[in-house]
């Protein structure tokens, strides 16, 4: 790891002023900056922590759904989550270990975009807006690509809010040594549709079925799967999964996450 230096900032302000600096990168739960640092894959100058904002940290019911802080860890919106949004909940609790969960935040997931990670999913199933210290951003909008986001330079994601459907459940199946999903399916069911994401698959990162939504939006039960089939082409393939294999797994695990929500 090469010699940086660390600034902890105790204001969404005072981080956006530390990471103007050049070199400057942003450090909410580090579970992918840190291994990156540690391999000499990345080498910033100054490090911003975000841990210690106070107000970007936390899980908030209103009116419109559910607000949680970017700063938030994993094991808080698993529990405090819970009695509003269950399937979030759940998915953050099943995200890796109990050290990730502790640390690991939901915005610095959304942020790093992994094309294997859970909040991605439930971001874009819920049609969820991505709130930052400059902006709003809808979730359709948000995701580009492997690792690639609509954020800018320095930008930070203060808080994302999730409508609360009427129905929702995630499936995964995981990565037994990593955690992480070789693929997962979140379904979220309003009033107006059906939104179903999948990760892990994908070469180019999170995305929606939408054929899946088209049926389901007529007919929300498993059977409403039956006769749909999603093409291999662009799944990711590699030694724990062919692109055909992350296919059929998008189909069987879009049907148990109806048949669970």
């Amino acid at each position: 790891m090469h010699d940086f230096e660390l600034v902890k900032p105790s204001s969404v302000a005072e981080a956006v002023a530390a990471l103007a600096a050049e070199g400057a990168q942003a450090l909410s739960g580090g579970q992918t900056l840190l291994p990156s640092m540690k391999q000499r894959l990345a080498a910033p100058d100054t490090l911003v922590s975000l841990t210690d904002i106070a107000e970007m940290k936390g899980v908030c019911r209103s009116d419109a759904g559910l607000a949680i802080g970017g700063g938030t860890c994993h094991a808080t919106v698993a529990k405090e989550a819970k009695a509003h949004y269950p399937a979030l909940a759940w998915l953050a609790g099943e995200i890796g270990d109990p050290a990730v969960r502790a640390r690991g935040t939901i915005g610095g997931s959304v942020a790093n975009d992994d094309p294997a990670a859970c909040y991605p999913a439930a971001v874009l199933a819920s049609n969820a807006t991505i709130v930052t210290d400059r902006r709003e951003i809808q979730a359709d909008d948000f995701f580009q690509g492997l690792f690639t986001t609509a954020l800018e330079e320095g930008e930070i994601i203060t808080t994302i809010h999730f409508p609360i459907p009427e129905k929702a459940a995630y499936m995964k199946f995981a990565q037994p040594a990593s955690r992480f999903a070789l693929v997962g399916v979140f379904v979220a069911k309003f009033a107006d549709g059906v939104r179903v994401a999948v990760t892990g698959a994908g070469e180019d990162g999170v995305f929606r079925w939408t054929e899946a939504e088209e049926a389901l939006s007529r007919d929300f039960r498993p059977e409403a799967l039956e006769g749909l089939s999603l093409s291999p082409d662009g799944m990711l393939g590699d030694m724990h999964g062919t692109p055909a294999y992350r296919a059929h797994l998008v189909k069987v695990l879009t049907g148990r996450a109806v048949a669970d929500a």
